[in-house]
């Protein structure tokens, strides 16, 4: 277990004291059930000369739901790619279940066992049918063909997809197309779930049932949810924020 710094800087959503509070605490946050922390974190890009992301430090406990919000261009997407091990900071740090994520090999198996994605864009192989990519986390665990294809059965129920394991994306809608998303993201139960812009690409109902099947994942398996997005509306039904404006963290 990391040791404790002397007055470490972070924004601590358990502390704010009301839903989808957006005023962070500077509080010692290592131990207990943290299972995210940032400390500086920072994503410097070359090209451009651009901080997409500046001296962020937070954290984030098991089974929350945060919103991730901010105008485009803020650094939502930068910080949730580093927390999904999606891309590495060049400053600062990054801690999951109190182990740090450096090295290439950590960010591999750190994307393959405990973080799910979901995308705006889906992002379905179109040549495989729903089951089949389903079960693409898969191939990177432990799973028999037999296990890949009941588990794959098992989670297209759970989204409401039952019967639909044969169709090709091409002959899905686009809020069954998010619904294989989500059974995808659940593949290797992750305890993390990330969701960019979840309900960019559909309508308001679709989407609204979108969040609520991520919610309820969030309620009943305690899987912690962080979903970016620049809709108020959409940050607002999260128990707690991370408003970033600038590359920053900021409060109200």
């Amino acid at each position: 277990m990391p040791q404790h710094r002397s007055e470490p800087r972070s924004s601590q959503a358990d502390d704010v004291p009301s839903p989808a509070s957006d005023s962070p605490t500077r509080q010692s946050s290592r131990g207990g059930d943290v299972l995210i922390e940032a400390q500086g974190l920072g994503r410097h890009y070359d090209e451009g000369n651009v901080d997409a992301l500046a001296d962020a430090s937070f954290c984030i406990r098991t089974g929350q739901y945060v919103a991730i919000v901010g105008k485009s261009g803020s650094g939502k997407t930068t910080l949730l790619n580093l927390i999904g091990g999606l891309d590495r900071p060049t400053r600062g740090e990054l801690h999951y279940d109190g182990r740090p994520l450096d090295a290439r090999s950590d960010l591999d198996r750190h994307r393959c066992r405990n973080v799910g994605f979901v995308f705006q864009s889906y992002y379905l192989l179109p040549n495989l049918t729903a089951a089949e990519n389903v079960q693409v986390p898969m191939f990177e665990a432990d799973y028999t063909p037999a296990e890949r294809s009941a588990r794959a059965k098992e989670l297209l129920e759970q989204v409401g997809l039952s019967g639909r394991e044969d169709h090709m994306p091409s002959q899905l809608s686009g809020g069954e197309a998010q619904r294989v998303a989500i059974a995808r993201a659940l593949a290797n139960a992750p305890k993390l779930i990330l969701a960019d812009e979840p309900t960019g690409a559909l309508d308001s109902e679709t989407g609204d049932s979108i969040l609520r099947l991520l919610e309820e994942l969030n309620r009943t398996q305690a899987i912690t949810l962080i979903v970016v997005t620049h809709d108020e509306a959409v940050a607002a039904r999260a128990d707690h924020r991370l408003r970033l404006a600038d590359g920053r963290i900021v409060t109200p």
